[in-house]
Formats: structure tokens, C-alpha cells, sequence
């Protein structure tokens, strides 16, 4: 197996960096047929941009490059126990060369291990067949998606849709609700692996193995197929949009498969991935390890551009922010406005936000800018460099933000997907805006970052870490302001109207 290493590195690689042909496709079919000039349409413009870049630097799609999880077919015979060290080798091998985020964190301790390797991690599925070669199947999927995961026990009583049977019906409504609910946490357009049946920690399992069907495939059982395609048509009539800033194309795949039950139970389990949808696939050769042949691309195919001319387009209407920023500067900032974001901005996620519940703040925060991201970082010559830099789901900082905002004086929070009532009362209060960031744009936000000036809380380990970075060109929509509105409530209303309505569809 004396190349096996190397072509696992190289999967990983190619999985983080660049998307498959049928991803592409699906997202240049949704830059096309969003309507333009738009908020949806900009933030897929943006998302465009960002898939080439990734391409052209061999740098992470997204800097959430979640918990790697591999799939693995082996001939009988092969020693599936050292194809399981190597694969955790080339993990820690790509995490050190900064194509994926050290993610791998004891859920006791909170410690991130640093390589990605861990009790659990990474995550290695193994079966055998009857072939002579060996087949490794890779799925990248971030927190952010992954925490829009659902499943649903029926029969059961959903929001906005009444009841859902257990039958095809009530699946409907569980999958249109699965949609409505992800909004823009879930990075939209997002996609849908299903598995209807079978016990709830194996249901999981198999609606993420649904990940693996390319998005243009057709469903091999017809009334499985039926559904998929009434589920992408009626999912993007709910408006939840690029982003969740509303608009025409809020699923790009849907993939469903069934597995037989326990009489007392019918769960509807539902991976939902983000538009970063990373998955690829090797063929080995048994004996060295050396790559055969790909699966879901082809390495001999030119990757087609996704961005024809300049890329993003600028209005001349963007307004600039240089903090430390003022009270009134902010308060002449309102939902819509798009904003270019140059000079001091610190990063702070989980561990720095229940930090400062009790702890002063490292660096004075006072008008400061506030980005809620992991990012993945190299030391190059003894200076970090930021190699991946998005925004991470900003919902999970409700508990700690009003007390940051109103303690500490941030003036500008930075996310994606919206945050909640007890932010936006404290935005209000103390003059402070929320702007969302494109979910994913890893590198075209990276670009933005000039230089880094510090890094404070390293301890937390680097994704939560407190960074010190010098921003220009960094673009962003506010979408909460401080006279109380929130662009995330009001799609969150508009399209519980559509969902309800689409609830009370007669059956096809």
C-alpha cells in the first residue's frame, strides 16, 4: 500500500476544494434563475466567486470542513485496520496543511485535539465486496449544516402544516418543514438526503448515504422519484432563498430512499447539507493504494468557471465602515444596506462568547467589529495567514451577544442565518447593527484579510480562538439594525405563509 496515503490526502484535497460537476452545475443553474439584482442574487454571486477561488488556491471551500466521514468498500482479505490508521494519518496530514479545520474537540474537556483526530474522529464506515478494488467515499459536512439535521416521528403535528400522517402525505410535509426550518442557518440553497423507515440512529445514517446519489439522478423507485421532484418544486416556492435573504431557489437536490420499520415506528430522518455540498470518491488499486479512477468527477475535464467577467459587481451605493465605529454612524444603518467593512475586526465563537460572560475581553472591544468564524489558519515563516475565513451560524451566540453588545460596546456583529429577539432588543438599545456574511465564502472572505495582527485565547484551540485581523473589501448585508428590524423575522413569517399554503396541496 505504498501510495494509499497519498491518494487519500488527495481526496481529501480535491473533496475540500473543489466541488463536483453535478454541485456546479446545480449552483450556476440557481445564479441563472435567481431573480437579479437582488439580496439572494448577490450572496450567489458572491458563492460563485468563492467556488472558483477555492479552486484556483486548492483552499477550503468553506472553513467548516466539519467531521470527515468516509465510506469504505474493501475485496475480502484486505486489512481493513491498516487502511483505518492511514486514513487517520492523511486526516491529520491535510488538517496540518490547512485543507481541513482542526474540528476534532473531547466533548468532556472541550479541548481541541488540533489534527482532527479523536475519540470518534474521524468518522470510518467499512463494508466489503465482492470486487477487486478498493472504493473510499468522502463527505465533508459542516456544524452549520449539520445542525439542521431533523427527524420526525409519526405521526406527528408540525408547525404551520397541522398533521402529518404516516404516508407519503405526511413525508411531504416533513421534508417541506425540514426546508422552512433550515432558513439561512443552513447556508441555502442546500440539499436533502432522506431516509423513510427504519430506527432512528440507522435512519440517520442512510439518509446521509442519500448524499451520495449526484443531484441529477433519478430515483430508480417511481414513487420515490415522484416525490423528489414535487419536493424541489414546491421547496422553492417557499422563498426561502440564497441565505435565507428570500428568493427563487432555496434547494438544489432532494434524495430519498426507504428502509423497513418497526410496526410502532415511522421516522422521517433528513441529513440537509449546505451549498458547499462536498462529497467525492477514489477507486484504489488493492495491492499499492495508487488511484484507479475517480468517482463524481473526471481529473482529465478543465473545471469549468462558475464566474464569466469580473465576479461581484459593485453599485457604488456600499457603504464603508472603519471602526472603532460611533453610535450614530450605526444608527443611520438599516436593513438592506450592503456594507465594505476596512481596518480592525476580531473573531469570537462559542468559547470566546461564554468567555466574556465572565471575563473582561482581551483587546478593548469598544466600537469594535465582531465576526462570528472559525477560520483555518497556517503559520508561514512564524506569521499566521488566514486560509479559510466564512461565517459561522450566529443563532448559537443568542444567549451571550446582548450582554457582549451591551458590556462591551461592539458596535458591528458579523454572521450568517440571523439572530434572535434578545439580540435584536440590544442592538436597539445600545446602537449596534447585525450584517450576514455569505455561509461558506471561505475564500473570498480570506482574500479580504490583510493581515493578521494578533491572536488572543489560543488556548481554545485556533477555530475559537480570539483573531486580530486587518479587513478591506470584506462585503456584507445588514440584516438587523438598530431600530429594531430584522430581515431574518420577517422572511421566517413570509414564508410560514407559503409553507402553510403548500401544507393544504392536495395530495398528486
Amino acid at each position: 500500500m505504498e501510495f494509499l496515503h497519498n491518494s487519500l490526502l488527495e481526496l481529501i484535497t480535491q473533496t475540500s476544494t473543489n466541488l463536483p460537476p453535478d454541485v456546479r452545475a446545480a449552483m450556476a443553474a440557481a445564479g441563472v434563475n435567481e431573480a437579479p439584482k437582488t439580496q439572494a442574487s448577490q450572496a450567489l454571486n458572491i458563492i460563485l466567486s468563492n467556488i472558483d477561488m477555492a479552486e484556483e488556491d486548492a483552499g477550503p471551500i468553506c472553513q467548516d470542513t466539519g467531521m470527515p466521514t468516509f465510506y469504505v468498500h474493501t475485496p475480502v482479505g484486505v486489512n481493513q485496520i491498516e487502511i483505518a490508521k492511514t486514513i487517520r494519518a492523511a486526516v491529520a496530514d491535510a488538517t496540518k496543511r490547512g485543507k481541513l479545520r482542526p474540528n476534532s474537540v473531547d466533548s468532556i474537556t472541550g479541548a481541541n485535539s488540533g489534527d482532527n483526530l479523536g475519540e470518534g474522529t474521524p468518522v470510518i464506515h467499512f463494508e466489503q465486496w465482492e470486487r477487486g478494488e478498493i472504493e473510499v467515499k468522502l463527505v465533508l459536512k459542516g456544524g452549520g449544516c449539520e445542525n439542521k439535521n431533523i427527524q420526525y416521528s409519526l405521526p406527528a403535528t408540525l408547525e404551520k402544516l397541522g398533521r402529518a400522517d404516516r404516508n407519503m402525505e405526511g413525508v411531504r410535509k416533513c421534508l417541506l418543514h425540514a426546508v422552512w426550518q433550515a432558513q439561512g442557518q443552513g447556508c441555502a440553497p442546500g440539499a436533502l438526503g432522506v431516509c423513510i423507515g427504519s430506527d432512528r440512529a440507522h435512519g440517520y445514517e442512510l439518509a446521509k448515504g442519500q448524499l451520495f446519489r449526484t443531484l441529477d439522478d433519478v430515483n430508480p423507485d417511481p414513487r420515490l422519484a415522484e416525490l423528489e421532484a414535487r419536493i424541489m418544486k414546491e421547496a422553492n416556492e417557499l422563498g426561502v432563498g440564497a441565505m435565507g435573504f428570500g428568493g427563487r431557489v432555496s434547494l438544489i437536490g432532494c434524495k430519498i430512499t426507504a428502509a423497513n420499520r418497526l410496526p410502532a415506528s415511522f421516522f422521517v430522518s433528513v441529513a440537509y447539507d449546505c451549498w458547499a455540498f462536498r462529497r467525492l470518491g477514489v477507486r484504489l488499486d488493492a495491492k499499492d493504494g495508487a488511484i484507479t479512477s475517480w468517482l463524481y468527477r473526471d481529473p482529465s475535464r478543465p473545471v469549468e468557471k462558475m464566474v464569466q467577467g469580473e465576479g461581484l459587481p459593485l453599485t457604488g451605493r456600499e457603504i464603508v465602515l472603519e471602526a472603532p465605529l460611533s453610535e450614530a454612524t450605526v444608527r443611520a444603518l438599516k436593513v438592506g444596506d450592503v456594507v465594505i467593512i476596512r481596518g480592525d475586526m476580531y473573531t469570537g465563537r462559542d468559547a470566546v462568547h461564554a468567555h466574556l460572560m465572565k471575563n473582561p475581553p482581551p483587546v478593548d472591544l469598544q466600537g469594535s467589529v465582531l465576526y462570528h468564524c472559525g477560520p483555518v489558519m497556517l503559520q508561514e515563516d512564524g506569521k499566521w495567514k488566514v486560509k479559510a475565513a466564512g461565517p459561522t451560524t450566529s443563532i448559537r451566540e443568542e444567549p451571550y451577544e446582548a450582554h457582549v453588545i451591551g458590556k462591551y460596546g461592539v458596535r458591528v456583529v458579523i454572521g450568517k442565518g440571523g439572530m434572535g429577539p434578545k439580540t435584536l432588543a440590544a442592538l436597539k438599545e445600545h446602537g449596534a447593527v447585525y450584517l450576514n456574511g455569505i455561509g461558506g465564502a471561505a475564500q473570498y472572505y480570506a482574500r479580504t484579510v490583510k493581515s493578521v495582527e494578533d491572536v488572543h485565547l489560543l488556548d481554545f484551540g485556533i477555530p475559537e480562538a480570539m483573531w486580530h485581523l486587518k479587513v478591506d473589501g470584506f462585503l456584507a448585508i445588514v440584516t438587523m439594525d438598530s431600530h429594531g428590524k430584522s430581515l431574518h423575522a420577517e422572511l421566517e413569517a413570509s414564508t410560514a405563509v407559503e409553507l402553510e399554503a403548500a401544507g393544504k396541496l392536495q395530495p398528486a
